[in-house]
């Protein structure tokens, strides 16, 4: 399959829905998302400092963060402004139709592994992570591509210090030598080309965390953008495909940052809702519990009659969230679930 590019400098590219359909995306397929350039930078001299707030700060190579335990866990990522196309008016920023979400498994050292070596002191707050990417935005100077996260979140068994995507190591694309993982979350917060922690006392305000990636407009008080929401995608076929008359096989998948998806529902041109087949649990690999932050797959047959039918899906999780009917707009398009709607042709 192909990634349709949204943008070529930096590089930002999404899949084809068909190619979320599998359980692990394949990296050739799975999207691409760049705040800036791509940095080359060779493993031989590559270092990741952990600083600051801590009692014993280190300096480790890829070597050593490689020696440390490691695990691999099946993690889902979205960009916070997949389907900001679909907005109307539509916000600035990257124009992300859909596909700007992959599934993969990733390995590496847990988070807390690394902290532990370190000893975070008591004042420490949160843990500023940093790309080796940087550059101009908004009129202001070098900026780097920073994020933070509470020492209580950073020090759980969730975020990973990854170096290997599906097996192999990652690519430049995906955030070589060595990349954050933070499931549940939007993708922003999977610092990738990590070169940098710092443990802080207070709490962090670098431009990727506080002017951007919140949600800010009408009615909104500058929420900051953290937990997946809910989404349902149909990879079996496309807006505009034509069908075959007769009963119509559809399939997808969905995800959500609360919970696990427990309940996808398919809308036929304003009839009654019809309940899909989902799966038991979201496919998180053979030594993990379901959970939030994992595609599970649904299925769906119903008959189509000869002529143009509209289709909508809406995808529910365990916490109750489901998506809305209409794209809920805000001034930087961040987290529009929407749900997503197809026309297929019937002959």
């Amino acid at each position: 399959m192909t990634l349709r590019i949204v943008t070529t400098e930096p590089l930002n590219a999404e899949a084809p829905l068909a190619a979320l359909a599998a359980p692990v995306t394949s990296v050739e397929d799975f999207y691409v998302r760049s705040n800036f350039p791509a940095p080359d930078i060779d493993p031989q001299h590559w270092s990741l400092r952990v600083h600051g707030q801590v009692r014993a700060p280190v300096e480790l190579t890829l070597e050593d963060v490689r020696a440390l335990p490691n695990v691999t866990k099946r993690v889902t990522l979205e960009c916070a402004g997949n389907g900001r196309r679909l907005m109307t008016p539509t916000p600035r920023g990257t124009a992300w139709e859909l596909g700007a979400a992959g599934t993969a498994d990733f390995t590496g050292t847990p988070l807390r592994e690394l902290l532990a070596l370190t000893r975070p002191e008591p004042d420490a707050v949160e843990c500023v992570f940093s790309g080796a990417d940087s550059g101009n935005v908004d009129g202001r100077g070098p900026v780097k591509f920073q994020r933070s996260l509470t020492i209580e979140h950073a020090g759980s068994d969730e975020p990973l210090i990854a170096w290997e995507m599906n097996g192999l190591p990652l690519t430049r694309d995906h955030g070589f030598p060595v990349r954050l993982v933070v499931p549940r979350f939007y993708a922003v917060a999977s610092v990738k080309w990590l070169v940098d922690i710092e443990l802080v006392d207070h709490p962090f305000r670098g431009y990727f965390q506080a002017d951007r990636y919140v949600y800010r407009g009408p009615g909104l008080t500058e929420l900051p953008v953290t937990t997946m929401r809910v989404r349902s995608l149909i990879t079996s076929h496309i807006d505009g495909q034509r069908v075959p008359d007769g009963r119509v096989p559809l399939a997808g998948v969905a995800w959500s940052g609360e919970a696990a998806v427990t309940r996808v529902r398919v809308r036929i041109d304003r009839e009654a809702w019809r309940e899909a087949e989902v799966e038991a649990g979201p496919e998180t690999g053979p030594e993990t519990a379901p959970a939030a932050g994992v595609v599970t797959r649904w299925r769906c047959e119903f008959p189509l009659a000869r002529g143009d039918h509209d289709l909508l899906v809406v995808a529910t999780d365990a916490a109750g969230n489901s998506q809305p009917l209409a794209p809920e707009w805000n001034e930087l398009g961040y987290g529009n679930n929407v749900a997503q709607s197809i026309r297929l042709r019937s002959f």
